[in-house]
């Protein structure tokens, strides 16, 4: 066994799966056998594997100039390139852009940022940030307290009060709605939680409110119809900032440009990673809007520097791999492929899962997804200890198919933009035969309620 630390992984359980090339939507172990890549690794290979235009981009730029810092002046073609590029691109006024290496730095980033905005127009006490139950933002100090994961918190002492961070209800109305609700009577109650959470802490003492418009590994939460033209308003009314954190639904995942076109969200601030560069590079982007930027540019007068940025902040080849990333969505038009094909998606799932004993639920929009595994159909119990996502995820890569069991028993798919109607399909039939055998083992094992 390597000496490695593993991420996100079970200390007594490394080093199931080794990994050896790709090729489109598949992954080849070290024994030669090919799986479905269902969750595009980690909700990030868009492209596929073994794309030859974003792996030329990468070296042409290596060879041409490999690194260059951005610290104190200096710059590179492929950083203003790529700026100029998201900044016409996103939703947000007069877009600035800082560039980071992952989506936690990247909520890292825009966490400090809101400090030294507030702090330069003189409301230094406007410094708390309300996050959502289930949320899931990365796992650096910061980003890793907005975090509501019980993993994710469980043992690491996260300093939730000296960060300021504040914890609202999760839209998640087949998990948290109460007796014989409607999903109305659902969202009004927990934006009135909201509002009541709002105002016992003052308003004026409030940031921002970060907001994975579809969630990920929290379990795919879609919220309700007038969620998010609810919860706008709301923060509207007392001066909160809005942060979309599209580190999973940016660039065509929703079957959007962006996962707050998908949900009617108008962001202030946004967060990207992952299918920026397909992953191919690591790079993320903070970005912020004209007059959040300008309010710091006497700040850092004053000091002598912005003093934040990473070694690898606007690394040129990441910068590279992202323009020759974003180059092929356009050119592909694969935003509009993963409607199309991620519509067939959402239809097959629901057509093929929703009457199956093990599953509750089964949402999601575009090409992500997740199916609710339930120990009682009836009464939507779960699983202890993620039981069933466990197994689920387990028969699926013995069917030759990779997911990923998200929040304890939901089993999520996130398969690469490039998939086809028949590739659809093949993991589906993979899916069904994972599904069913998981039903049985539980119900063997007696793991199903009654």
């Amino acid at each position: 066994m390597a000496p490695v630390i593993y991420p996100t992984t079970n200390f007594t359980a490394t080093e199931q799966l080794c990994l050896e090339r790709g090729e489109g939507i598949y992954v080849f172990d070290s024994d030669g056998r090919k799986y479905i890549e269902g969750l595009a690794g980690l909700w990030c290979t868009s492209l596929g594997y073994s794309n030859t235009e974003v792996m030329d981009a990468i070296t042409e730029q290596l060879h041409k100039l490999p690194f260059s810092h951005t610290f104190g002046g200096k710059t590179h073609q492929p950083i203003q390139d790529l700026a100029d590029k998201l900044a016409a691109m996103v939703p947000v006024e007069d877009a600035y852009i800082f560039f980071g290496n992952s989506g936690s730095d990247a909520n890292d980033t825009h966490y400090k940022m809101l400090r030294y905005y507030f702090n330069a127009i003189g409301k230094p006490e406007k410094r708390k940030i309300i996050t959502r139950e289930r949320g899931y933002h990365g796992v650096t100090v910061a980003a890793g307290s907005l975090t509501s994961l019980p993993a994710n918190l469980a043992h690491f002492d996260a300093p939730l009060e000296a960060l300021s961070i504040l914890r609202a209800d999760s839209p998640h109305y087949y998990t948290a709605r109460q007796g014989n609700e409607t999903e109305a009577q659902f969202v009004e109650r927990i934006l009135q939680n909201l509002e009541d959470q709002i105002l016992a802490e003052d308003p004026d003492t409030i940031a921002a409110m970060i907001v994975e418009p579809i969630t990920g590994a929290s379990g795919v939460i879609v919220p309700p119809d007038g969620y998010y033209e609810g919860l706008q308003a709301l923060l509207r009314k007392y001066g909160i900032l809005i942060w979309a954190d599209e580190v999973i639904c940016g660039f065509g995942r929703t079957g959007a440009d962006f996962g707050c076109t998908t949900m009617g969200i108008t962001p202030d601030l946004m967060t990207f990673a992952k299918q920026l560069s397909s992953a191919y590079f690591p790079i993320s982007a903070s970005v912020i809007p004209g007059w959040m930027y300008e309010a710091m540019v006497d700040q850092t007068n004053e000091v002598g520097v912005f003093g934040h940025g990473y070694t690898y902040s606007g690394h040129p080849a990441a910068c590279a791999a992202a323009l020759k990333t974003l180059e092929i969505y356009e050119r592909d038009n694969l935003f509009e492929h993963a409607a199309e094909v991620g519509s067939y998606l959402q239809t097959q799932l629901r057509e093929i899962f929703t009457d199956h004993p093990l599953v509750g639920e089964v949402r999601g929009k575009g090409l992500i997804a997740a199916l609710e595994l339930v120990s009682n159909k009836t009464t939507g119990a779960s699983f202890d200890k993620g039981r069933a996502g466990a197994t689920a995820q387990r028969l699926c890569q013995d069917n030759g198919l990779i997911l990923r069991a998200v929040a304890g028993n939901a089993v999520a798919l996130c398969p690469p933009l490039i998939i086809t109607r028949e590739e659809v399909d093949d993991m589906l039939t993979r899916l069904k035969t994972a599904i069913d055998a998981s039903y049985e083992e539980l119900k063997a094992g007696g793991h199903l309620a009654h």
